[in-house]
């Protein structure tokens, strides 16, 4: 933090109410822009008990918005997502509700399209190396290996 103050309080207020109006955000990145505003410590604090109580920030709100996102558009298995949300200090329990929007039988099906996409791709001829290509593939996009290796296989 920069030992001058960007904004007052009232103007970081209403800049932090159009920050959380435009997208959900944890309260780790509410308090990382509040800062970069140059504010002291005591109107973070402040500003943060006054989101909250208005409803601008809600962590499971946004926990659950974030793993939807991540795995319906970017179609993240379960471990990517997880990794990602570690920089926001959430809750096991935020996090159990998270995980919660995830329903199974469409994971499933999710981790088939991708298998199938990128063995669509891999063009080698050694069946050992593809499947091990192909399960490289499906564990980086943060798919549990069992579940990965066993759609493998039945190909």
């Amino acid at each position: 933090m920069s030992s001058e103050r960007k904004y007052s309080k009232s103007q970081a207020r209403i800049l932090i109410h159009k920050y959380c109006a435009y997208q959900e955000r944890s309260h780790n990145q509410v308090r990382s822009k509040l800062f970069e505003y140059g504010l002291y410590p005591d109107w973070v604090e402040e500003l943060i008990v006054e989101l909250i109580q208005g409803n601008f920030v809600n962590e499971e709100r946004f926990a659950r918005a974030f793993v939807r996102g991540k795995f319906r558009i970017k179609k993240w298995g379960r471990n990517k997502i997880k990794q990602a949300l570690y920089p926001h200090k959430l809750s096991a329990y935020v996090l159990k509700k998270a995980f919660s929007e995830i329903d199974e039988q469409e994971y499933q099906r999710v981790l088939e399209e991708v298998i199938a996409k990128k063995a669509s791709t891999v063009k080698l001829k050694n069946q050992f190396d593809r499947n091990g290509k192909i399960a490289q593939y499906a564990i980086s996009r943060g798919f549990e290996s069992d579940m990965v290796w066993e759609l493998v296989k039945a190909l």
